[in-house]
């Protein structure tokens, strides 16, 4: 699944308030709240499934990327939001620097392993420096679509296979 696929430019915000880890996965989670994604009433126990999943082992990576994730049951399928912060929150990543560009991801429980080869594919395509570099400087989701779309075609998307390739 690409990347743009799983995003639309509702599910972008840039400009995450947020300074530490577990406010950013808070902040997330409350915006896929606040665009329907997720019910108010299941929010709690999604910010819990990442946050565990963070205790188990951070998904800061390197470069300034983060995806944290979490299985939950509050979702029928794979929902993300791309959350852009600046200024960076501390991640414990990989190369001890702050994420800067975070993907939450809520995984469906029954098939939450089935989106291991997504998550590689994010990662794939965040390691553009190019990319990077141009996703800090946006100032609308819209900008911020456009580029991954564009990166998508440049490396002609190998990376993000289809949820379903790989049942």
């Amino acid at each position: 699944m690409e990347l743009s696929s799983l995003l639309a430019p509702d599910l972008v915000k840039v400009g995450l308030a947020a300074r530490d880890k577990d406010a950013a996965i808070g902040e997330m989670v409350d915006f896929l709240v606040a665009k329907g994604r997720v019910g108010a009433d299941r929010r709690n126990e999604a910010i819990q499934a990442v946050l565990e999943r963070e205790r188990s082992l951070s998904t800061g990576m390197e470069h300034g990327v983060a995806i944290p994730h979490g299985a939950v049951s509050c979702v029928k399928e794979l929902t993300g939001v791309l959350g852009i912060s600046r200024e960076g929150i501390e991640f414990a990543s990989l190369d001890g620097k702050p994420a800067h560009l975070l993907v939450c991801l809520l995984l469906p429980v029954p098939r939450a392993s089935r989106h291991v080869r997504t998550l590689a594919g994010i990662a794939r395509l965040l390691r553009s420096e190019s990319l990077r570099g141009r996703l800090l400087a946006v100032t609308t989701a819209e900008q911020a679509m456009t580029l991954i779309r564009s990166e998508e075609i440049s490396e002609g998307a190998d990376g993000m296979e289809s949820i379903e390739s790989i049942e």
